[in-house]
């Protein structure tokens, strides 16, 4: 198969953004052009491609409906093409889109997990380590108050030393497992979103639900931006699962969806150049 000399675009479907989910796709996976693999196309095949007089080949990308130069193959797949309604139509307009955010999704979650990960990583290795760091922060401590004077102990530094001096042994476990089960629940998440199983999207709703509160509460303490952000992100989040994913069995649940026939997704049957 040969490049693409020249293409002619037929416009697909404009998002209300001016965004063309299908030629992003399209520009990191290649173009799907059935037509561009088989010996012959006939007169039926017109709305997939076309054989010019002069011996090229126009095959429509079914995904971003972009026609595309190409030399007729030394070795087809196939002799002919089967009709439309056998052949896999890829993903496209709505569908596409939903798979995409998806996809965004994941990798918010990914990101959580990881730094969920950090986060115990570090307080493992400070329970670990907790009596070697007593004797670091006493030592501090002393050589302060020593250059100082007494005044020097309500600083906010020795302040914080002295409160990490009656930390229990065993006190930082608590959020570093919990730290570590985030990681875990984010990074599940995270895979199975990206899969697109529908187990995955009933567990970030649980999830991203279950925490909101704890979001909350942190806001109403001190609000920064990140934090309200976060809030933000994370209720969009579980909208848009629970509405457009029809968890829970909104909108009538997923026997619901709308699934039409591939064919209604074409437009003109032959590029303009053949239309003359």
């Amino acid at each position: 198969m040969t490049e693409a000399k020249s293409a002619r675009r037929i416009r697909p479907t404009k998002t209300k953004f001016g965004w063309h989910p299908e030629t992003f796709v399209c520009a990191r996976r290649g173009h799907v052009t059935p037509a561009a693999n088989v010996a012959r196309l006939r007169p039926e095949d017109a709305e997939l491609g076309v054989d010019l007089a002069d011996g090229r080949r126009l095959a429509r990308c079914l995904r971003c409906d972009v026609w595309i130069e190409f030399e007729p193959p030394e070795n087809p797949e196939r002799e002919r093409l089967p009709p439309l309604s056998e052949l896999r139509v890829p993903r496209r307009g709505r569908a596409l889109r939903e798979a995409i955010i998806l996809r965004l999704i994941a990798l918010d979650r990914a990101l959580h997990a990881v730094v969920f990960g950090l986060l115990a990583a570090i307080l493992f290795a400070l329970e670990l380590n907790l009596a070697s760091l007593r004797g670091e922060a006493q030592r501090i401590i002393e050589d302060v108050t020593s250059q100082t004077g007494q005044g020097a102990s309500q600083g906010f530094i020795v302040r914080e030393l002295h409160r990490f001096l009656h930390v229990g042994k065993g006190t930082v476990m608590v959020p570093a497992f919990t730290a570590l089960a985030y990681c875990v629940v984010e990074a599940v998440e995270a895979v199975g979103l990206w899969r697109e199983r529908r187990w995955a999207e009933y567990l970030t709703a649980i999830a991203t639900a279950g925490f909101l509160p704890f979001e909350i509460n942190e806001l109403i303490k001190r609000v920064t931006v990140l934090r309200i952000g976060a809030l933000v992100v994370n209720v969009a989040i579980l909208v848009w699962l629970v509405w457009r994913k029809r968890l829970f069995g909104i909108r009538g649940g997923p026997q619901a969806e709308e699934r039409p026939y591939p064919v209604e997704l074409f437009g003109p049957k032959r590029p303009a150049a053949q239309r003359a």
